[in-house]
C-alpha cells in the first residue's frame, strides 16, 4: 500500500479494521485527467461507473485490499475518506 497516497483519515480508519473481508469505506479518488483503458477497466472493476475522459475524482466504496491495490497505481495522486456530514437543524 502506498501511504502517501492516503490521507490521514483513511489510514486511520484502515489502522481500525479489524477484518478486511467484512468492512468497505466510502473514499474519493483523484487521479490524472485522459485515463487509459487499463485505468478506466481497473475503475470500473472496482465499482466506478460513468466514467469520462475529462473526470479526474471518483467515489467508490471498497475494501481495504482494494484501496491497496488502487494506490499502488502511477495515476492515482491521492485517495481520500468520504465523511457522513451532520446536518443541523435550527438557528445556525
Amino acid at each position: 500500500m502506498n501511504y502517501q497516497k492516503l490521507d490521514a483519515s483513511l489510514v486511520l480508519a484502515l489502522d481500525e479494521v479489524l477484518d478486511p473481508e467484512l468492512v468497505s469505506l466510502v473514499v474519493f479518488i483523484y487521479t490524472e485527467t485522459n485515463l487509459n483503458s487499463t485505468a478506466t477497466a481497473m475503475l470500473e472493476n472496482l465499482g466506478v461507473s460513468g466514467i469520462s475522459s475529462e473526470q479526474d475524482l471518483f467515489t467508490a466504496t471498497l475494501s481495504p485490499d482494494q484501496i491497496a491495490q488502487l494506490s499502488d497505481q502511477p495515476w492515482v495522486r491521492l485517495i481520500r475518506r468520504s465523511q457522513k456530514l451532520h446536518l443541523r437543524y435550527g438557528n445556525f
